[in-house]
C-alpha cells in the first residue's frame, strides 16, 4: 500500500500557499500594477483555476489523512470532526464560489460593460453615474465582498486544520 503521509502533506502545503500567494500577494500586487481591464482579465482567467483549486486540495488532504500512519478512510474521516470539517468547509466555499458567486460576478460585469457602453462612461470613473450602473456597482461589490468573505473563511478553515496537523505531528 502507498504510504499517503508525503501526499497529505503535499496537497496541504499547496492549498494553503495557494490561498495565501492569491489572497494576500498575486490579487493585490496585480490591482496595483495593472490598469483595471487587464486587471479584470487577469483575474477572470486565473479564479476559474483558484477556485477548482480550492475545492480539490481539501478534498485530496481528506482523502489522504492518517492516523498513526494508516488511512483514515470514509469511515475514520467520519470520526474524525477535527479533519472533516474544516476540509469540507474548505471544499464547500471553494464550491460556492467556483459555481456561484463567480458566474454571477463575471455576469454582473458583463452587464457593467454594455452599461459602460450605454452611458459613455466607465463603471469605476468619477460619480456622477447613472442609476443603472449604480446599481450594477453596487451589485458587483457585494458579490465580490460575499467572495471574499467566504475565501477567509475557506482560509480560516485551512490554517484551522494546519494547527490540528501541526499537534499531530508534534
Amino acid at each position: 500500500m502507498i504510504d499517503p503521509r508525503p501526499y497529505h502533506i503535499l496537497s496541504y502545503g499547496t492549498l494553503l500557499g495557494v490561498q495565501v500567494y492569491q489572497t494576500f500577494v498575486s490579487g493585490i500586487v496585480a490591482f496595483r500594477a495593472l490598469p483595471r481591464p487587464q486587471f479584470a482579465s487577469l483575474q477572470t482567467a486565473t479564479f476559474p483555476i483558484y477556485f477548482s483549486l480550492q475545492t480539490a486540495l481539501p478534498v485530496l488532504v481528506a482523502l489522504t489523512a492518517t492516523n498513526n500512519g494508516q488511512p483514515l478512510g470514509i469511515s475514520g474521516l467520519l470520526e474524525n470532526p477535527k479533519t472533516l470539517l474544516p476540509m469540507a468547509a474548505a471544499a464547500v466555499t471553494g464550491l460556492v464560489n467556483m459555481v456561484v458567486l463567480r458566474p454571477l460576478t463575471v455576469n454582473t460585469m458583463r452587464e457593467r460593460k454594455h452599461q459602460e457602453t450605454r452611458d459613455g462612461k466607465k463603471s469605476y470613473d468619477p460619480p456622477p453615474h447613472s442609476k443603472e450602473m449604480v446599481a450594477l456597482n453596487k451589485k458587483f461589490g457585494r458579490l465580490h465582498g460575499f467572495s471574499s468573505l467566504i475565501n477567509l473563511v475557506c482560509l480560516g478553515a485551512t490554517i484551522y486544520y494546519g494547527a490540528v496537523l501541526g499537534k499531530r505531528l508534534a
